[in-house]
């Protein structure tokens, strides 16, 4: 804990070097950023902090479940918390500090809110903290509305700090931006509830900060000398015979040496908290980190294979709209999903869609919209998801430029527990599957791995039985037709 506190105040200090003074020059480019969910400092104690991440470093994500203090959490208490940063400089410098902290509880009650984010961004157009928030904050059983830089007091023994914000931005050799921001802080007067004065308990921290050399002018040209007059040639002295002019090595046409190689981009991010997204799976999955991995059809990988059984509920990971529903040559039966901060997602090789599944449609986090298959030029792959991220800062670059690694923010998203099939069983929900494609039929639903052929209808237990007998070694699958 000491170590990783350390490097985080390491961080800090050289996030601050970044800011500094007009004169101050820089070789290269460079970003950084950090983020923690809640921090505990004590005076003469070891004190604690979670969901701590750092960039560049050896980790960009910091995940729990929840975060007690002291163990028996009489004094903090939280639900789920997560943190995720990056930093970049291959496009110009740019860094995102991002953390989200769920369920607070303070001194058993004395102050509480719902939820707490941080949002620090800086590049080299400037910095901000837009995005940060914090909802339903009571303190002392008094709602508050939480503004930037607003100070509260808490009786006689300290003070409440909401939004608690730093903004530079500066130029001289370099143009250099830093934003900083807290979601909450308090700071301890006085003792309280086993605490010493001078405590301290911060919370939704997060922060960036670049540097980016300006450009020198171009020096200014030397005037050119005046030619100095010729002398005149001597009569009867014949001109020198003129000399051939040395030929220029041909140009090569444009286009040959064939096409320029665009690189997968790397280190990329962006604030896509875990509230309000959900996994975009239900039930048993598994995926790794491929990205930007070689591709024969579209050059690289750029997003997450996400593997599941054949008809695996494909959900909507936010509340957002749906475009771009149906078939393509290489994504098989895909989907599109724009959220309400304008972000985009991009499902593909799904084996059929839910009735929610039609342009225009309004979803919730966690409907069904889909099922998992292996359609496109997926066939005769394992049944997997192909799950993209797009940002909606990054859509000017493009399809191709504009997409990040969903690799960190699966695993921050949590996973659904209990979905609603009802809607999806109840009717038919793919379009017509082409005569060539192997997914399965619209209407079938994947029960399990389980064969349940020898069950009659007829006698009583007869489904129950065949349900709970083993599985068959060769883990035959049991579709059955919805209708």
């Amino acid at each position: 804990m000491r170590r990783r506190l350390a490097a985080l105040f390491a961080l800090t200090a050289a996030l601050a070097a970044v800011g500094a003074s007009v004169g101050s020059t820089a070789k290269k480019p460079a970003a950084s950023a950090s983020a923690y969910a809640i921090s505990v400092v004590v005076p003469g104690q070891s004190g604690a902090s979670a969901g701590t991440a750092v960039a560049p470093g050896d980790a960009d994500t910091g995940l729990a479940d929840s975060f007690v203090y002291p163990a028996d959490g009489s004094l903090i208490r939280t639900g789920a918390l997560s943190s995720s940063v990056s930093a970049r400089t291959d496009a110009g410098a740019a860094a995102h500090g991002v953390t989200d902290i769920l369920g607070v509880s303070l001194f058993g009650g004395e102050i509480s809110f719902d939820s707490a984010a941080g949002r620090a961004k800086a590049s080299d157009l400037g910095a901000d903290a837009a995005g940060s928030s914090v909802t339903n904050l009571v303190i002392l059983g008094q709602p508050v509305t939480a503004t930037p830089n607003q100070r509260f007091p808490l009786g006689d023994w300290g003070s409440l700090v909401t939004l608690e914000e730093s903004i530079e931005t500066t130029a001289g050799a370099s143009r250099n931006a830093r934003a900083a921001v807290t979601a909450v802080r308090v700071q301890l007067t006085a003792e309280h509830a086993g605490l010493p004065a001078g405590s301290e308990i911060s919370v939704g921290h997060a922060e960036a900060a670049t540097t980016t050399p300006r450009e020198k002018p171009a020096p200014a040209a030397a005037p050119k000398p005046k030619p100095e007059p010729r002398p005149s040639r001597p009569e009867g002295v014949p001109a020198p015979a003129k000399q051939p002019k040395p030929k220029e090595p041909k140009t090569a046409a444009p286009g040959v040496g064939g096409p320029t190689i665009i690189p997968a981009p790397v280190n990329l991010s962006a604030p896509l908290s875990p509230g309000g997204y959900v996994f975009p799976v239900y039930g048993d999955a598994g995926f790794g980190d491929t990205w930007g991995a070689p591709r024969a059809s579209t050059g690289r990988h750029q997003g997450t294979d996400i593997f599941a059984p054949l008809g695996a509920p494909v959900l909507a990971i936010a509340d957002g709209t749906l475009f771009s529903v149906g078939w393509n040559t290489i994504g098989g039966w895909r989907l599109w999903l724009r959220d309400r901060a304008g972000n985009q997602f991009y499902y593909a090789h799904l084996s059929a869609f839910s009735p929610l599944a039609v342009d225009g449609a309004e979803v919730r986090a966690g409907q069904v919209i889909g099922f998992n298959g292996n359609s496109g030029d997926a066939q005769g792959t394992p049944y997997h998801v192909h799950f993209e991220v797009h940002p909606v800062a990054l859509l000017p670059l493009g399809y191709n430029g504009g997409a990040v690694n969903p690799y960190p923010y699966l695993g921050a998203w949590r996973r659904l527990e209990d979905v609603d099939l009802s809607a999806a069983v109840s009717r038919g929900w793919a379009p017509p599957v082409p005569p060539t494609a192997t997914a399965p039929r619209p209407g079938a639903f994947l029960l399990g791995m389980t064969d349940i052929s020898s069950a009659s209808g007829l006698e009583p237990g007869a489904l129950e039985r065949a349900l709970a007998a083993p599985v068959s070694a060769e883990g035959d699958g049991a579709l059955l037709g919805s209708g």
